[in-house]
């Protein structure tokens, strides 16, 4: 069974996505804790998928 892995330009940085935000890095890092930001663990940091951070937008939006 072959899994396929999003390219390099797929994922988000913690501080990328934090700074989108406007919060901290801490932040983000809580949410994906919380299990309310789906994210991949590579070594000692976290990407999470542009499809992941759209989800995670509309599912708070105003």
């Amino acid at each position: 069974m072959t899994v396929e892995i999003p390219s390099k330009t797929d994922f988000y940085l913690v501080s990328e996505i934090a700074e989108k935000l406007r919060v901290s890095e801490m932040t983000i890092y809580r949410y994906i804790k919380a299990g309310r930001l789906d994210a991949y663990k590579f070594g000692k940091e976290f990407r999470v998928t542009k499809e992941a951070f759209t989800k995670f937008l509309k599912e708070h939006e105003m």
